[in-house]
């Protein structure tokens, strides 16, 4: 008898752990370590910004040991019409997607199908024997090139210090270097196939040696791109059946289905007078892209730029992540792959201020815990498109701020945010 009740209890406990591990409303803030009282300013920072037309409306969610302490929107999806935006509209993520990518490697990478140090060229050829640019004239984009020192490896596809750069957004040795392969940021491309893309990329010289800098880049588009070949499966169906499907993120896509379509929220941008108007069209260094491009059919499924998504089912993405890579008892990662994930993997290479970056995510250093409320360990990124989140593991929690404008000279907004999260908490 002793020994069934021991029994019992025990699947009673793991049965428990299991299912706090997936997010639910708090009782009240206070039951998560908020003050309700303090959470009022978010509500009143939110109406402020919105009548001063710094943003035409935005979405804030706040998880604490898997509690919802605060999930509110703020504002108008259309400011013509005042139509109110919802929690669940759907956001043009951008960069968030770059996240859900590392995920996928990581995947393959705890399957034997890769390893973090295998040069790219082992799966796709045209990555072999690169060459790094030594000179490069932007009058008539010439340029020299001496030999790579190595080959790039996934590892630094992770880190962004493979010398990869940006197209169309980068530098301006990236942008013309890249345009003259017709090679793009990720967005709105409905022509071509991922693979064809990144093979062309291959051919061409690295902006200086792996391993040796921080450039933000093609990387993660890339990693996708490996995803699929090793895989055998696009990169939208491996995140369907790997990720979006056991997470129940319902919400999530490349291309947002015709029923779903009337949930994209308006994207914004600042005229000359700071006033805000709808973005019809998103100027990539002169090229038009529709704002609607999340509604057109496409087979190049960016890795670093394709997503839209809704706050909530990002934030069950984190969870997973904050959880040790599982969540409602469903495990994607094992928990060391996350802590490799989550920890500082350049070094010494210089970043953003004091902080750090691991495979896929800037993350906090003690140093740099000193200029925000966030603690040391902490990992975030964002979109292009004003999506913001981090993940506080000490304090367990989720939080994340959503907007939609394409430009904003209000930016501080974000870590207005952020403060304003933390000083709400009590314990």
């Amino acid at each position: 008898m002793k020994k069934q009740f021991l029994l019992f209890a025990f699947t009673f406990l793991q049965i428990s752990i299991i299912s706090a591990q997936k997010i639910e409303q708090a009782t009240n803030p206070e039951s998560a370590g908020f003050s309700s009282e303090r959470l009022l300013r978010i509500d009143n920072a939110m109406k402020d910004w919105t009548d001063k037309g710094w943003m035409n409306g935005g979405v804030a969610l706040i998880i604490r040991d898997g509690k919802i302490v605060y999930h509110k929107a703020a504002g108008f999806n259309d400011l013509d019409s005042k139509s109110i935006l919802k929690k669940d509209n759907i956001f043009r993520i951008a960069s968030q997607t770059k996240a859900i990518t590392s995920v996928a490697v990581m995947m393959l990478f705890e399957e034997g199908k890769l390893l973090l140090d295998d040069p790219v060229s082992k799966y796709i050829p045209s990555f072999k024997k690169q060459s790094v640019i030594d000179k490069f004239n932007l009058l008539d984009t010439t340029y020299t090139v001496i030999p790579a020192k190595k080959e790039v490896t996934i590892r630094e596809l992770l880190t962004h210090t493979s010398g990869i750069g940006y197209a169309q957004i980068g530098s301006k040795e990236a942008n013309a270097l890249y345009a003259k392969s017709n090679l793009t940021a990720g967005i709105g491309v409905t022509s071509e196939s991922l693979l064809s893309a990144m093979s062309r990329l291959g051919k061409l010289p690295l902006l200086h040696q792996p391993g040796e800098r921080w450039t933000y880049g093609l990387n993660s588009d890339l990693l996708g791109c490996l995803v699929e070949v090793i895989s055998g499966m696009s990169l939208n169906d491996f995140f369907v059946k790997r990720i979006f499907e056991p997470l129940n993120m319902q919400d999530t896509y490349f291309q947002i289905p015709e029923n779903k379509a009337t949930r994209l929220v308006n994207l914004y941008k600042e005229d000359s007078l700071g006033k805000l108007i709808k973005s019809q069209s998103n100027m990539l260094n002169g090229k038009t892209i529709s704002s609607n491009y999340p509604l057109y059919k496409s087979e190049y499924y960016s890795g670093g730029a394709g997503l839209s998504s809704t706050i909530y089912d990002y934030a069950i993405f984190l969870q997973m992540l904050l959880n040790g890579g599982i969540y409602d008892g469903k495990r994607l990662l094992g928990k060391n792959t996350v802590r490799l994930m989550t920890m500082n993997q350049i070094g010494d290479i210089p970043f953003s201020n004091d902080d750090k970056f691991g495979l896929g995510f800037l993350i906090v250093s003690e140093k740099g815990s000193a200029r925000t409320p966030a603690q040391a360990g902490t990992f975030s990124w964002g979109g292009a498109f004003a999506t913001s989140y981090w993940v506080d593991p000490k304090e367990k929690m989720v939080l994340l701020f959503y907007r939609q404008l394409q430009s904003s000279t209000h930016g501080d907004v974000v870590e207005k945010f952020r403060a304003l999260t933390y000083q709400a908490m009590n314990n």
